[in-house]
């Protein structure tokens, strides 16, 4: 069979328009929670709590840097770090309500307002709140020199980095409405690089930023720690997360911790219900909240 017989029967290739405009149809598992312009779309005020901070979040990757942040400092004894986590449902539109939007006019989880002084301080921005309780609190970020300055390194590498293993790699190989080669292959090559990336960094050091544990693990451990783990995208074997034996020692050392398994839990409304605490107002909901505790809706005793 002649080429040009062979491909006569495939789709045209796409020529994009001279005016792009949006098709809320497409997009994927996700194409609801997309829009191409900002601002709220209802009116929604936040709720408040009793502790000095209050986190509005879930439990994906990038929230997940907060919560585990926040139980670190607690675990190290910094009172001031108590919070009500407060669950945004991004699938139904929770990020969109005029109070979160209040809080990240970008519209997107986790974001943080520090009511501890004498006027509230959104900080929203996972790394930005990494930065701002570890500045706040003086923990897990070196005071000064090339230590501080290498964290920082880390936790700017992850914030540029992770769009390609997210909304790149991830999206298409999981979440977009069709398996494409190109896209797939394009951002499993980059996702590959970045664990490279990891390894090579991790062969002489116990922890990414060197021997103590800092806000670089914090960024870093949601994404590529659970990728290694095979918690993401159900892609360990597609990426053959498994070779790189030094993120794969770092990965386990701190998914061990104590405060990084609370972190985790923490507005998490998907798998195993003995790791969902949807909301957490109180170090003891890790004990009586969480979703295999709680009776089902019509269950409840009169």
């Amino acid at each position: 069979m002649k080429d040009a017989d062979k491909h006569s029967n495939d789709p045209a290739p796409y020529q994009p328009p001279a005016v792009w405009t949006w098709d809320s149809e497409s997009g994927g598992r996700f194409a609801s929670i997309n829009r191409p312009v900002a601002g709220p779309t209802h009116d929604r005020v936040l709720p408040v709590g009793k502790h000095p901070m209050q986190l509005y979040s879930l439990a994906t990757p990038n929230g997940v840097k907060a919560t585990v942040m926040l139980e670190e400092l607690l675990a190290l004894g910094h009172a001031g770090a108590e919070y009500d986590a407060w669950l945004i449902n991004i699938g139904e539109g929770d990020q969109f309500g005029s109070g979160f939007v209040e809080a990240n006019p970008n519209s997107k989880i986790p974001a943080l307002w520090d009511r501890s002084g004498d006027e509230p301080v959104r900080v929203f921005e996972s790394a930005s709140i990494l930065f701002h309780l570890a500045e706040k609190f003086g923990a897990l970020l070196p005071a000064t020199g090339p230590d501080r300055t290498e964290v920082m390194n880390w936790v700017f590498w992850q914030m540029g980095s992770a769009p390609y293993l997210g909304g790149g790699f991830g999206h298409f190989y999981a979440y977009a409405p069709e398996k494409w080669e190109y896209p797939i292959n394009r951002f499993a090559m980059e996702a590959k690089r970045q664990l490279d990336v990891l390894d090579r960094q991790l062969a002489d050091r116990e922890f990414i930023a060197g021997d103590a544990y800092s806000i670089a693990d914090i960024a870093i451990w949601p994404w590529y720690g659970q990728l290694a783990l095979g918690r993401l995208y159900e892609a360990g074997e597609f990426l053959d997360v498994e070779s790189y034996a030094n993120v794969q020692r770092w990965a386990r050392a701190v998914d061990a911790r104590p405060a990084v398994l609370r972190g985790r839990m923490v507005n998490r409304t998907f798998g195993n219900p003995e790791l969902q605490l949807h909301e957490r107002h109180d170090a003891g909901d890790f004990d009586t909240n969480t979703q295999d505790k709680l009776a089902p809706e019509g269950d409840a005793a009169d």
